[in-house]
């Protein structure tokens, strides 16, 4: 493979995901599953080896790395909370990936972050909002073609803004947050108790399209708080569109239309809802944006590696290990 390669790396719960992409247009993806739980230092032993027979194949160092990371982590660089992998609670984050990728730029951001620079790069729009519906809900901004807030300064968490003061209780332990309203487990009980019975996802869609009262007003109320969230970012940072993922939406296309309807009665005088479209790239959307954040902190190819390159407007300076301003 050319020596001019981007690496991107999605950690999640059960497994893990590596795309590489080179200037001429050459892919090449690859997915390994963890070992059984056991210590974090296993799981950094199992990823030295894995990226150890990358190294043999691609034959020779990524120009970047980009990693998608859906753990909680604090200021300090340190994971703070991680249900899938809690053995990762506390582990320093920035030091683990510099020693995996030792001489080479290193950047990492949450998962829905980079879905979102990914949705974005896809289609063209440099000012975006994702949000992704599913058994959560997470998503992204970008602005200006980079992330925001950007690597290493926290994730854009819209699944957590409050939508329902006193609304339901979120897994975060308050109250009315997005995701707490609109995920696909929240819908799903919702529409169970205006039923009156257990409702199933493979149930809910069909009896949307029906008119079934109970999955109306379930879905109804999702895009009500679909549409509380995104009118909010949009009277903040003024993004050109809305992209709307995540399992459950894509299961559910319907969602679209209704969203749209709801953004159009939050609309202000004077001001157009944001225009909103499906997402494009699916479940792959956070692999995708790792290997966008790579090309985003790269050196400069005629550079050396050596002083530390500025980063992109928008983007804080990458982690790249050695002298003599090592470390993020």
């Amino acid at each position: 493979m050319e020596a001019a390669h981007y690496l991107g790396v999605d950690v999640g719960g059960t497994k893990v995901a590596v795309r590489v992409e080179t200037d001429a247009g050459h892919v090449w993806e690859t997915t390994f599953r963890w070992g059984h739980r056991h210590s974090v230092a296993r799981d950094l032993a199992q990823l030295t080896g894995e990226v150890a027979r990358l190294g043999a194949r691609l034959g020779s160092p990524p120009r970047a790395v980009g990693v998608a990371m859906p753990a909680t982590v604090g200021p300090t660089g340190r994971i703070t909370s991680w249900p899938s992998r809690p053995e990762w609670t506390d582990l320093d984050l920035d030091a683990a990936l510099r020693a995996l990728f030792p001489g080479t730029t290193v950047a990492w951001a949450d998962d829905g972050d980079l879905g979102a620079l990914a949705e974005a790069r896809v289609s063209g729009c440099d000012d975006l909002l994702y949000v992704g519906v599913g058994t959560g809900v997470g998503g992204g901004l970008v602005l200006g073609g980079a992330p925001c807030p950007g690597p290493g300064r926290g994730s854009f968490e819209i699944g957590h803004v409050i939508v329902e003061t006193g609304g339901a209780r979120c897994v975060c332990g308050r109250r009315g947050c997005l995701q707490a309203v609109a995920s696909g487990p929240a819908t799903l009980r919702r529409a169970g108790r205006l039923r009156g019975a257990d409702v199933t996802f493979d149930e809910l869609g069909p009896a949307l399209r029906d008119g079934q009262f109970w999955a109306v007003a379930a879905v109804d109320r999702t895009c009500r708080a679909l549409a509380a969230a995104v009118t909010s970012v949009q009277e903040l940072v003024h993004p050109q569109r809305a992209l709307i993922g995540g399992g459950f939406a894509a299961g559910i296309p319907e969602i679209i239309d209704r969203l749209v309807a709801r953004l159009a009665e939050l609309a202000r005088t004077g001001q157009d809802p944001l225009p909103v479209e499906p997402a494009r790239l699916g479940g792959l959307s956070s692999l995708h944006g790792a290997v966008s954040l790579a090309r985003l902190v790269a050196p400069h190819p005629a550079r050396p590696a050596w002083p530390r390159p500025s980063p992109p407007p928008g983007v804080p300076a990458a982690s790249t290990d050695g002298p003599p301003d090592s470390g993020r």
